[in-house]
């Protein structure tokens, strides 16, 4: 199990460009899975999930081509569809969360579709009932072995559109279904569907393979089945949550730092979401910078007065994977705040490891959390760290990367299952971390 080591308590100063977006990268692996033409893929981030998810494709014969480190080719005109039903394939995708949309592309072009029961975090219940009820409403037979823990999908006659409302604004299920129906007979429309950007994402470019979908960007989608699909070139967007937790970092570190290229217009409520903490961001160009916070940064009250609340919601409202990094940064702020976590039951769970760090949280329940911050009177305290998931690990870095002393954070294969290179990145601007 690999750590870092984190020295702590130093200002950092420069330019960071984020990496490419974890989850829109994950739809749009799969997603070639579509076409026996050749699909080319920039800005792909060099991280282990998504590195996971290129081994298990190749696997499944796909030809793919390594332009460089973040640019890829893939061709799915051979695939070795037993690899399915292999035991290598049990495993390795019972490790990768994203490994569950697989299934729609395999299903809309081949007509069936297997998983083993995905991984990835441990933050609570992530219910896949949304992709198999998906898949039944566009005709597919569902199955499950729970010894097992595998499920398949099979269409025997083909998928044919239909209407549905899903129970929930699932972005990967809304991803999945989508997949499944651009080849399917006739029309579908998705009701409740998830409006995330990286779901937009997938959707420009299954329409430039030849898709027909329209209503992209609302919680309608409309797809017209079509009889084949063709290549193309896409560019992933750079990734929002890599690009929020830039601005906490610059925050907690007191630094001046530039984020580059941040695709302003797909970011949503990120940016005012960190000004409700009193964190200064300025617009230059496409760029962001997050000026040094001398004197610190106040958090705002709401009209009435009353204490600041944050949670999270389905696009466009505020990310959850934000949420971690907005309870760490609260806890130097000058005030308090409520943040409330209501999508995942397990998210907040790490905050005990800020609290030995000095921080004054109250965990009220599996869903809230309230933040008294400290104003920088008080540096949070070094200390042994393990990392939990993404987000609580990133989250854990900043605040190492704040406090006085040296920090080591164990289990760093959790940060690096979402953030590229990001030692190395980071010590560019000024950081300590070393990798052992």
């Amino acid at each position: 199990m690999a750590s870092f080591q984190v020295e702590g308590g130093h200002s950092l100063d420069g330019a960071i460009q984020p990496q490419g977006a974890k989850n829109e990268a994950l739809q749009i692996l799969c997603a070639v899975l579509l076409t026996d033409e050749r699909v080319t893929v920039h800005n792909i981030p060099s991280i282990r999930d998504v590195n996971k998810l290129i081994d298990i494709l190749e696997n499944l014969g796909v030809k793919i081509q390594k332009i460089n480190t973040n640019a890829y080719s893939f061709c799915s005109d051979d695939l070795h569809l037993d690899y399915l039903q292999s035991e290598l394939f049990k495993e390795e995708g019972s490790n990768l969360r994203g490994s569950i949309m697989l299934i729609g592309p395999l299903l809309g072009k081949y007509g069936k579709g297997y998983i083993p029961k995905p991984g990835g975090d441990k933050i609570g219940r992530r219910r896949l009932d949304t992709h198999f009820t998906g898949f039944k409403n566009l005709g597919a037979d569902f199955r499950y072995d729970k010894e097992e823990r595998f499920y398949g999908v099979e269409a025997n006659n083909g998928l044919s559109g239909s209407s549905m409302l899903l129970d929930e604004a699932s972005v990967t299920g809304t991803a999945n279904i989508v997949m499944a129906a651009v080849l399917a007979k006739g029309r579908t429309k998705i009701y409740n569907a998830a409006c995330e950007p990286y779901v937009q994402q997938l959707c420009r470019m299954l329409n430039k393979m030849g898709a027909k979908i329209s209503g992209i960007g609302s919680n309608l989608l409309t797809i017209e089945g079509v009889d084949k699909l063709s290549g193309c070139e896409h560019h992933v967007l750079p990734d929002m949550i890599e690009i929020g937790s830039w601005i906490g970092l610059a925050a907690m570190t007191k630094s001046q730092i530039t984020i580059k290229n941040v695709g302003w217009e797909h970011l949503g409520l990120i940016p005012s979401t960190f000004e409700k903490l009193g964190i200064s961001i300025e617009r230059s160009g496409d760029d962001i910078v997050v000026p040094m916070h001398k004197d610190g940064y106040e958090v705002e009250s709401f009209l009435d007065g009353s204490i600041m609340s944050i949670s999270d919601s389905p696009w466009p409202g505020f990310t959850p994977d934000l949420l971690s990094i907005i309870l760490v940064v609260a806890t130097q702020a000058r005030g308090s705040v409520l943040v409330h976590q209501k999508m995942f039951e397990s998210r907040l769970f790490f905050v005990d490891k800020l609290i030995d760090m000095g921080a004054k949280i109250i965990l009220c329940d599996p869903h809230r959390a309230t933040v008294i911050g400290h104003d920088f009177k008080s540096q949070l305290r070094a200390t042994t760290l393990t990392s939990p998931d993404i987000r609580a690990g990133i989250s854990l870095l900043i605040a190492a990367l704040s406090a006085k002393g040296t920090s080591t954070i164990h289990n760093i294969e959790q940060i690096d299952r979402g953030y590229e290179n990001i030692d190395g990145r980071l010590n560019a601007i000024g950081a300590k971390i070393t990798r052992h």
